[in-house]
């Protein structure tokens, strides 16, 4: 059994994946994701694990209300961690953990 996420920045991440899930849900909202991101849906997956992409997934899931209310509903998060998350990802001052 996998660990439980106890560093910020790598929960940060597991909301970003989730958001980015909620993003490609609806081909609606994944196809202006994609027109935005510039990048191509058969590069999403390898995309997902640099953080700098996930940090523009929850860009683009802060800068509506009504889609950070509806990812917030569908994960079971409320919307002030999500916000928590984004300002992680966002920050310019983390440097990734090294053992």
């Amino acid at each position: 059994m996998k660990k439980p996420a106890q560093n910020p920045r790598e929960v940060s991440e597991i909301v970003a994946i989730q958001a980015l899930s909620f993003i490609a849900a609806e081909p609606e909202r994944l196809g202006l994701f994609l027109a935005e991101s510039g990048i191509g849906p058969e590069t999403l997956r390898t995309a997902a694990s640099d953080p700098h992409f996930l940090a523009s997934v929850l860009d683009f899931v802060m800068r509506d209300d009504a889609t950070v209310k509806a990812f917030a509903a569908a994960s079971q998060l409320h919307p002030t961690n999500i916000a928590a998350a984004h300002q992680a990802l966002t920050d310019p001052q983390w440097e990734r953990d090294v053992p």
